[in-house]
Protein backbone atom coordinates (compact mmCIF):
# COMPACT_ATOMS: atom_id res chain seq x y z
CA UNK A 1 0.00 0.00 0.00
CA UNK A 2 1.04 3.69 -0.80
CA UNK A 3 1.39 5.40 2.45
CA UNK A 4 1.56 8.65 1.21
CA UNK A 5 -2.08 8.46 -0.53
CA UNK A 6 -3.16 6.64 2.06
CA UNK A 7 -2.26 9.24 5.14
CA UNK A 8 -4.61 11.84 3.19
CA UNK A 9 -7.01 9.39 3.94
CA UNK A 10 -6.10 9.20 7.79
CA UNK A 11 -6.86 13.18 7.21
CA UNK A 12 -10.08 12.97 6.74
CA UNK A 13 -9.71 13.67 2.79
CA UNK A 14 -11.13 11.49 -0.18
CA UNK A 15 -8.78 11.39 -3.28
CA UNK A 16 -10.73 10.30 -6.33
CA UNK A 17 -9.40 9.96 -9.44
CA UNK A 18 -10.11 12.62 -12.41
CA UNK A 19 -10.00 10.17 -15.49
CA UNK A 20 -11.98 7.62 -16.47
CA UNK A 21 -11.36 4.86 -19.71
CA UNK A 22 -12.10 1.63 -20.39
CA UNK A 23 -8.80 0.13 -20.53
CA UNK A 24 -8.40 1.66 -16.39
CA UNK A 25 -11.38 -0.77 -16.22
CA UNK A 26 -10.65 -3.47 -17.59
CA UNK A 27 -6.98 -3.67 -17.31
CA UNK A 28 -7.75 -3.74 -13.50
CA UNK A 29 -5.91 -0.15 -12.80
CA UNK A 30 -8.61 1.44 -11.39
CA UNK A 31 -9.29 -1.54 -9.17
CA UNK A 32 -5.59 -1.49 -7.91
CA UNK A 33 -5.46 1.97 -7.34
CA UNK A 34 -9.12 1.82 -5.11
CA UNK A 35 -6.90 -0.98 -3.27
CA UNK A 36 -3.89 -0.02 -2.98
CA UNK A 37 -3.79 4.23 -2.59
CA UNK A 38 -7.77 4.50 -1.13
CA UNK A 39 -9.05 5.81 -4.19
CA UNK A 40 -12.68 6.95 -3.49
CA UNK A 41 -14.48 8.14 -6.29
CA UNK A 42 -13.93 9.12 -10.01
CA UNK A 43 -14.87 11.96 -12.14
CA UNK A 44 -15.16 12.26 -16.00
CA UNK A 45 -15.70 15.60 -18.22
CA UNK A 46 -16.23 15.63 -21.42
CA UNK A 47 -12.96 16.39 -22.25
CA UNK A 48 -11.73 13.42 -20.25
CA UNK A 49 -14.61 11.26 -22.61
CA UNK A 50 -12.59 12.97 -25.85
CA UNK A 51 -9.28 11.57 -24.73
CA UNK A 52 -10.38 8.04 -23.85
CA UNK A 53 -12.38 7.71 -26.77
CA UNK A 54 -9.76 8.65 -28.96
CA UNK A 55 -6.97 7.47 -27.73
CA UNK A 56 -8.41 3.69 -26.16
CA UNK A 57 -8.48 1.62 -29.03
CA UNK A 58 -11.03 -0.96 -26.94
CA UNK A 59 -13.95 1.59 -27.84
CA UNK A 60 -13.76 1.36 -31.72
CA UNK A 61 -15.11 -2.38 -32.15
CA UNK A 62 -18.04 -1.02 -29.73
CA UNK A 63 -18.39 2.39 -31.78
CA UNK A 64 -18.16 0.17 -35.50
CA UNK A 65 -21.73 -1.87 -33.84
CA UNK A 66 -23.29 1.40 -32.42
CA UNK A 67 -23.12 3.34 -35.72
CA UNK A 68 -26.04 1.40 -37.62
CA UNK A 69 -28.06 1.33 -34.82
CA UNK A 70 -28.19 4.76 -33.13
CA UNK A 71 -27.86 7.78 -35.98
CA UNK A 72 -27.77 10.38 -32.99
CA UNK A 73 -24.35 11.33 -31.76
CA UNK A 74 -24.71 12.41 -28.31
CA UNK A 75 -26.92 8.87 -27.73
CA UNK A 76 -24.07 7.07 -29.53
CA UNK A 77 -21.50 8.99 -26.72
CA UNK A 78 -23.66 7.85 -24.24
CA UNK A 79 -24.28 4.33 -25.56
CA UNK A 80 -20.30 4.34 -25.18
CA UNK A 81 -19.94 5.66 -21.73
CA UNK A 82 -22.73 4.99 -19.49
CA UNK A 83 -21.45 1.48 -19.81
CA UNK A 84 -18.51 2.51 -18.18
CA UNK A 85 -20.17 4.75 -15.50
CA UNK A 86 -21.73 1.67 -14.82
CA UNK A 87 -18.87 -0.72 -14.36
CA UNK A 88 -17.02 2.17 -12.19
CA UNK A 89 -19.93 2.49 -10.25
CA UNK A 90 -19.98 -1.07 -9.15
CA UNK A 91 -16.30 -1.30 -8.70
CA UNK A 92 -16.91 1.30 -5.95
CA UNK A 93 -20.01 0.02 -4.44
CA UNK A 94 -18.28 -2.14 -1.94
CA UNK A 95 -16.82 1.48 -0.81
CA UNK A 96 -19.76 3.85 -1.16
CA UNK A 97 -21.80 0.88 0.97
CA UNK A 98 -18.73 0.41 3.60
CA UNK A 99 -18.53 4.64 3.96
CA UNK A 100 -22.65 4.64 4.16
CA UNK A 101 -23.29 6.34 1.12
CA UNK A 102 -20.41 9.25 1.81
CA UNK A 103 -17.59 8.02 -0.70
CA UNK A 104 -17.08 5.98 -3.92
CA UNK A 105 -18.92 8.32 -6.46
CA UNK A 106 -18.50 8.28 -10.19
CA UNK A 107 -19.69 10.98 -11.82
CA UNK A 108 -20.98 11.91 -15.36
CA UNK A 109 -21.60 15.65 -16.33
CA UNK A 110 -24.54 16.67 -18.07
CA UNK A 111 -23.97 18.25 -21.73
CA UNK A 112 -22.72 21.15 -21.73
CA UNK A 113 -24.76 22.76 -24.16
CA UNK A 114 -27.11 23.05 -21.96
CA UNK A 115 -25.29 25.08 -19.43
CA UNK A 116 -28.41 27.96 -19.45
CA UNK A 117 -30.98 26.16 -19.48
CA UNK A 118 -32.30 25.23 -16.40
CA UNK A 119 -34.99 23.44 -17.51
CA UNK A 120 -33.31 21.32 -19.96
CA UNK A 121 -30.38 20.45 -17.07
CA UNK A 122 -32.59 19.54 -14.89
CA UNK A 123 -34.35 17.24 -17.40
CA UNK A 124 -30.93 15.45 -18.72
CA UNK A 125 -30.07 14.87 -15.17
CA UNK A 126 -32.97 12.34 -14.13
CA UNK A 127 -32.80 11.27 -17.36
CA UNK A 128 -29.16 10.08 -17.11
CA UNK A 129 -29.46 9.27 -13.76
CA UNK A 130 -32.36 6.48 -14.48
CA UNK A 131 -30.04 5.43 -17.42
CA UNK A 132 -27.01 4.71 -15.03
CA UNK A 133 -29.43 3.41 -12.39
CA UNK A 134 -26.54 3.23 -10.07
CA UNK A 135 -26.98 4.53 -6.25
CA UNK A 136 -23.19 5.96 -6.17
CA UNK A 137 -23.76 7.97 -9.38
CA UNK A 138 -23.60 11.60 -9.32
CA UNK A 139 -24.39 13.50 -12.17
CA UNK A 140 -22.04 16.66 -12.66
CA UNK A 141 -23.78 19.83 -13.30
CA UNK A 142 -22.44 23.80 -13.73
CA UNK A 143 -22.56 26.43 -11.49
CA UNK A 144 -24.15 28.49 -14.14
CA UNK A 145 -27.18 31.09 -13.15
CA UNK A 146 -29.42 28.33 -14.75
CA UNK A 147 -27.59 25.45 -13.13
CA UNK A 148 -28.35 26.71 -9.78
CA UNK A 149 -32.01 26.43 -10.46
CA UNK A 150 -31.48 22.73 -12.23
CA UNK A 151 -29.21 22.02 -9.35
CA UNK A 152 -31.95 22.57 -6.47
CA UNK A 153 -34.55 21.01 -8.85
CA UNK A 154 -31.99 17.71 -9.22
CA UNK A 155 -31.53 17.53 -5.39
CA UNK A 156 -35.51 18.04 -4.85
CA UNK A 157 -35.69 14.69 -7.29
CA UNK A 158 -33.43 12.93 -4.64
CA UNK A 159 -30.82 12.57 -7.46
CA UNK A 160 -26.91 13.03 -6.16
CA UNK A 161 -24.91 15.72 -7.89
CA UNK A 162 -21.76 17.08 -8.36
CA UNK A 163 -21.72 20.50 -9.13
CA UNK A 164 -19.04 21.68 -11.15
CA UNK A 165 -17.28 24.93 -12.76
CA UNK A 166 -17.21 26.73 -9.08
CA UNK A 167 -14.72 29.47 -9.51
CA UNK A 168 -15.36 32.42 -6.21
CA UNK A 169 -17.12 32.15 -3.21
CA UNK A 170 -19.77 34.19 -4.69
CA UNK A 171 -20.74 30.92 -6.80
CA UNK A 172 -20.05 28.41 -3.48
CA UNK A 173 -22.50 30.94 -1.82
CA UNK A 174 -25.32 29.99 -4.28
CA UNK A 175 -24.12 26.40 -5.12
CA UNK A 176 -24.74 25.92 -1.07
CA UNK A 177 -28.28 27.88 -1.01
CA UNK A 178 -29.11 26.06 -4.43
CA UNK A 179 -28.79 22.60 -2.44
CA UNK A 180 -30.34 23.53 0.51
CA UNK A 181 -33.45 24.77 -1.05
CA UNK A 182 -33.64 21.38 -2.68
CA UNK A 183 -33.44 19.56 0.86
CA UNK A 184 -35.81 22.48 2.36
CA UNK A 185 -38.13 21.70 -0.81
CA UNK A 186 -38.49 17.74 0.27
CA UNK A 187 -38.57 18.37 3.63
CA UNK A 188 -41.56 20.31 3.04
CA UNK A 189 -43.77 17.97 1.48
CA UNK A 190 -42.49 15.00 3.98
CA UNK A 191 -39.75 13.47 1.48
CA UNK A 192 -36.49 11.76 3.35
CA UNK A 193 -33.53 14.03 3.19
CA UNK A 194 -30.95 10.88 3.67
CA UNK A 195 -29.13 9.10 0.57
CA UNK A 196 -28.79 12.59 -1.05
CA UNK A 197 -25.13 13.02 -1.79
CA UNK A 198 -23.96 16.10 -3.24
CA UNK A 199 -20.36 17.79 -3.77
CA UNK A 200 -19.47 21.42 -4.20
CA UNK A 201 -16.66 21.27 -7.15
CA UNK A 202 -14.21 24.34 -6.69
CA UNK A 203 -11.83 24.53 -9.20
CA UNK A 204 -8.53 25.87 -7.96
CA UNK A 205 -5.36 26.14 -10.15
CA UNK A 206 -6.98 28.51 -13.06
CA UNK A 207 -7.50 30.88 -10.56
CA UNK A 208 -2.97 31.29 -9.93
CA UNK A 209 -2.89 30.50 -13.65
CA UNK A 210 -5.24 33.85 -14.88
CA UNK A 211 -3.70 36.30 -12.52
CA UNK A 212 -0.20 36.15 -11.23
CA UNK A 213 1.49 38.03 -13.83
CA UNK A 214 -0.38 40.71 -12.48
CA UNK A 215 0.99 40.22 -8.85
CA UNK A 216 4.10 40.56 -7.26
CA UNK A 217 6.37 37.54 -6.71
CA UNK A 218 5.84 37.15 -2.89
CA UNK A 219 1.84 36.66 -3.87
CA UNK A 220 2.19 34.21 -6.66
CA UNK A 221 0.71 30.85 -5.91
CA UNK A 222 -1.18 31.93 -3.31
CA UNK A 223 -4.43 33.49 -3.92
CA UNK A 224 -6.22 30.28 -4.95
CA UNK A 225 -4.95 28.81 -1.78
CA UNK A 226 -5.63 31.33 0.17
CA UNK A 227 -9.57 31.70 -1.46
CA UNK A 228 -9.81 27.72 -0.87
CA UNK A 229 -8.75 27.94 2.85
CA UNK A 230 -11.76 30.59 3.09
CA UNK A 231 -14.04 28.80 1.31
CA UNK A 232 -13.64 25.82 3.79
CA UNK A 233 -14.08 28.61 6.51
CA UNK A 234 -17.20 29.69 4.35
CA UNK A 235 -18.46 25.70 4.42
CA UNK A 236 -18.21 25.48 7.94
CA UNK A 237 -20.29 28.32 8.73
CA UNK A 238 -23.17 26.67 6.22
CA UNK A 239 -22.69 23.42 8.21
CA UNK A 240 -23.03 25.12 11.78
CA UNK A 241 -25.88 27.19 10.88
CA UNK A 242 -28.09 26.94 8.14
CA UNK A 243 -27.52 23.61 7.28
CA UNK A 244 -28.07 22.34 11.13
CA UNK A 245 -31.91 21.53 10.49
CA UNK A 246 -31.44 19.21 7.76
CA UNK A 247 -28.47 17.53 8.87
CA UNK A 248 -30.85 16.52 12.29
CA UNK A 249 -33.25 14.76 9.50
CA UNK A 250 -30.45 12.86 8.34
CA UNK A 251 -29.32 15.03 5.25
CA UNK A 252 -25.54 15.10 4.13
CA UNK A 253 -23.96 17.75 3.85
CA UNK A 254 -22.51 18.75 0.64
CA UNK A 255 -18.78 18.77 0.98
CA UNK A 256 -16.52 20.70 -0.95
CA UNK A 257 -14.44 18.86 -3.97
CA UNK A 258 -11.07 20.58 -5.13
CA UNK A 259 -10.36 20.28 -8.93
CA UNK A 260 -8.26 21.53 -11.22
CA UNK A 261 -5.52 20.61 -8.88
CA UNK A 262 -2.43 19.82 -11.20
CA UNK A 263 0.01 22.69 -11.35
CA UNK A 264 -0.14 24.82 -14.09
CA UNK A 265 3.03 26.74 -13.45
CA UNK A 266 5.97 24.72 -13.96
CA UNK A 267 7.54 26.54 -11.45
CA UNK A 268 5.31 25.57 -8.77
CA UNK A 269 6.03 22.07 -6.57
CA UNK A 270 3.71 19.79 -8.20
CA UNK A 271 1.50 18.83 -6.22
CA UNK A 272 1.06 21.96 -4.50
CA UNK A 273 -2.73 21.98 -4.47
CA UNK A 274 -2.87 19.03 -3.39
CA UNK A 275 -0.56 19.17 -0.11
CA UNK A 276 -1.96 22.69 0.76
CA UNK A 277 -5.90 21.96 0.62
CA UNK A 278 -5.46 18.43 2.99
CA UNK A 279 -8.26 19.02 5.54
CA UNK A 280 -10.97 16.64 6.78
CA UNK A 281 -14.65 16.15 4.92
CA UNK A 282 -13.03 17.18 1.82
CA UNK A 283 -12.25 15.51 -1.60
CA UNK A 284 -9.29 16.02 -3.87
CA UNK A 285 -10.32 14.83 -7.72
CA UNK A 286 -6.47 14.55 -8.69
CA UNK A 287 -5.43 13.04 -12.78
CA UNK A 288 -3.05 10.05 -13.10
CA UNK A 289 0.15 12.36 -13.45
CA UNK A 290 -0.37 14.33 -9.79
CA UNK A 291 -1.73 11.18 -8.28
CA UNK A 292 1.48 10.02 -9.04
CA UNK A 293 3.79 12.78 -8.27
CA UNK A 294 2.08 12.69 -4.47
CA UNK A 295 2.63 9.25 -4.35
CA UNK A 296 6.12 9.58 -4.86
CA UNK A 297 7.07 12.91 -3.01
CA UNK A 298 4.13 14.06 -1.76
CA UNK A 299 3.76 15.53 1.99
CA UNK A 300 0.41 14.66 3.99
CA UNK A 301 -0.07 17.36 6.12
CA UNK A 302 -3.84 18.89 7.19
CA UNK A 303 -3.11 22.46 5.89
CA UNK A 304 -6.35 24.00 4.84
CA UNK A 305 -6.77 24.36 8.51
CA UNK A 306 -3.47 26.51 9.14
CA UNK A 307 -2.84 29.97 8.44
CA UNK A 308 -6.27 31.32 7.70
CA UNK A 309 -4.98 34.61 8.68
CA UNK A 310 -2.75 34.76 6.55
CA UNK A 311 -4.94 33.79 3.85
CA UNK A 312 -7.14 37.18 4.41
CA UNK A 313 -4.00 39.14 4.27
CA UNK A 314 -3.47 37.21 0.54
CA UNK A 315 -6.83 38.14 -0.06
CA UNK A 316 -6.60 41.76 0.93
CA UNK A 317 -3.75 42.36 -0.84
CA UNK A 318 -4.69 40.57 -3.79
CA UNK A 319 -7.84 43.04 -3.77
CA UNK A 320 -5.79 45.98 -3.58
CA UNK A 321 -3.76 45.26 -6.63
CA UNK A 322 -7.14 45.67 -7.97
CA UNK A 323 -8.30 42.20 -9.13
CA UNK A 324 -11.94 41.56 -8.37
CA UNK A 325 -11.97 37.85 -7.32
CA UNK A 326 -15.83 37.45 -8.22
CA UNK A 327 -15.83 38.67 -11.30
CA UNK A 328 -12.55 36.82 -12.13
CA UNK A 329 -14.36 34.08 -11.17
CA UNK A 330 -17.42 34.58 -13.50
CA UNK A 331 -14.79 35.19 -16.35
CA UNK A 332 -13.20 31.63 -15.35
CA UNK A 333 -16.46 29.77 -15.49
CA UNK A 334 -17.33 31.44 -18.76
CA UNK A 335 -13.61 30.42 -20.14
CA UNK A 336 -14.46 26.52 -18.10
CA UNK A 337 -17.92 26.69 -20.12
CA UNK A 338 -16.09 26.78 -23.38
CA UNK A 339 -13.63 24.53 -22.83
CA UNK A 340 -15.99 21.82 -22.26
CA UNK A 341 -18.42 23.33 -25.11
CA UNK A 342 -15.37 22.92 -27.43
CA UNK A 343 -14.70 19.68 -26.12
CA UNK A 344 -18.13 18.26 -26.39
CA UNK A 345 -18.11 19.43 -29.99
CA UNK A 346 -14.80 17.49 -30.63
CA UNK A 347 -16.29 14.30 -28.68
CA UNK A 348 -19.66 14.38 -31.00
CA UNK A 349 -17.40 14.29 -33.97
CA UNK A 350 -15.43 11.70 -33.37
CA UNK A 351 -18.12 9.44 -32.55
CA UNK A 352 -20.34 10.73 -35.47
Amino acid sequence: MSSRLLSVADLGQQLWLDNLTRHLLDSGELARLADEDGIAGVTSNPAIFYNALKNDPTYQQALTELRPRITDAEARFEALALPDIRQACDLFQGVYMASGGTQGFVSFEVSPLLAHDAAGTAAAARRLWQAIDRPNAMIKIPATPAGLQAIEDTIYAGINVNVTLIFSNRQLQGVQAAHRRGLERRRAEGLALTGIASVASVFISRIDAAIDTRLPADLQGKTAISSAKMAYAQWIDEIRSSFTPLAELGAQPQWLLWASTSAKNPAYRDVLYVEELIGPHTINTVPDTTLAAFRDHGEAEARLTDHWVEARQVLARVAAAGIDLDQLGDELQQAGLAQFDEAYAKLLALVA
